[in-house]
């Protein structure tokens, strides 16, 4: 065994020197060979350390073609091991994404089936962590569209609140200071992320330069304040509070048709209110609305925004948000 080791040893070293001297196609082939000799003796913590190691190495030395593939055959050894998501396995597929260039065909197969291979009986969407870890990526990129996509799906609020504030300070209007908000909050209950919920909101209230200067709670701004009320309202449980809170605040929820709907949806989660009647064909225009937040596309298009992010869908230049 200890032979066999320093063997491994031996070539791994040929292989790190290969890349490092700039014969790429040789390194990429010898990398591919141990993948099958290691998943043929069923060595899969040894294979997965390898293709990490090989995938990251490519590459940093821009070499993405080569790296992608090895980053893919990662993906396929834990699907093939059926294993079990790991904090350092999720960093990892967040790291070789994040080195993945937009311009890489395989970036977007590489996160549908990271995402896929991350969901289990308790996170049905994929693991949170992973969704974090891709939206801090994205945004980083200033893919907005799709690191709020991603955000929605992580337990990280404060995160997508300072994302949040980013964005509409370099491309909303001041009159939708709210509107950005308003919608993740929602969306987050629709999801059942109540904690989630309550910290976008925090944080964006108290880190947001227009909304600071209000010392809030109680906003100058009516949806501020109906947020405020609603998330206290859930933790009541008081289906009455709710009704009237939704009743009172009517001629500011109407800025966004689609408040109703996810009000609808807050009420049977919450408060265990009947689903209304469809009014508009099976599903109605919420059915279309949820079944893209819960699930459509895995938001990493490469487009820079992918919809709006709380303004109205006629008011601003990104259009009508698309969940999916």
């Amino acid at each position: 065994m200890a032979q066999g080791s320093r063997g491994i040893a031996r070539v791994l070293d040929k292989l790190k020197s290969s890349v490092e001297e700039g014969r790429y196609y040789e390194a990429h082939q010898m990398y591919r060979t141990l993948y099958f000799r290691y998943c043929s003796q069923q060595k899969y913590s040894e294979v997965l350390d390898l293709l990490y190691d090989g995938a990251s190495l490519l590459l940093i030395h821009d070499q993405q073609t080569s790296g992608a593939d090895l980053a893919l055959l990662m993906l396929d050894v834990l699907e093939k091991s059926k294993t079990e998501p790991t904090e350092e396995q999720i960093t990892q597929i967040a790291n070789l994404f994040s080195l993945l260039n937009h311009g890489t065909p395989e970036r977007h197969q590489y996160l549908v089936r990271a995402v896929k291979w991350s969901c289990g009986e308790t996170h049905k969407l994929g693991h949170p962590r992973l969704h974090q870890l891709l939206a801090q990526t994205l945004w980083k990129e200033k893919n907005y569209g799709s690191a709020r996509y991603h955000y929605l799906r992580s337990e990280d609020g404060g995160g997508c609140a300072d994302m949040l504030v980013e964005l509409h300070l370099l491309r909303g209007y001041p009159s939708e200071v709210d509107l950005f908000l308003t919608q993740a909050v929602l969306q987050y209950l629709c999801l059942q992320k109540k904690v989630a919920a309550s910290e976008v909101f925090e944080t964006y209230t108290k880190k947001h330069p227009n909304i600071t200067k209000q010392r809030g709670p109680p906003f100058l701004l009516p949806l501020l304040n109906f947020l405020w009320l609603l998330l206290s309202t859930i933790e009541s449980g008081k289906v009455a509070y709710f009704t009237v809170l939704c009743e009172q605040y009517q001629p500011s929820l109407k800025r966004d048709p689609t408040y109703r709907e996810y009000l609808d949806r807050i009420g049977q989660l919450f408060f265990n209110l009947p689903a209304p009647r469809p009014q508009h064909g099976p599903g109605g225009i919420f059915g279309n609305l949820l079944q893209g937040l819960l699930g459509g596309g895995l938001g990493d298009d490469d487009s820079e925004d992918e919809g709006t992010m709380g303004g109205s869908s006629s008011s601003h230049p990104m259009a009508a948000e698309e969940l999916d």
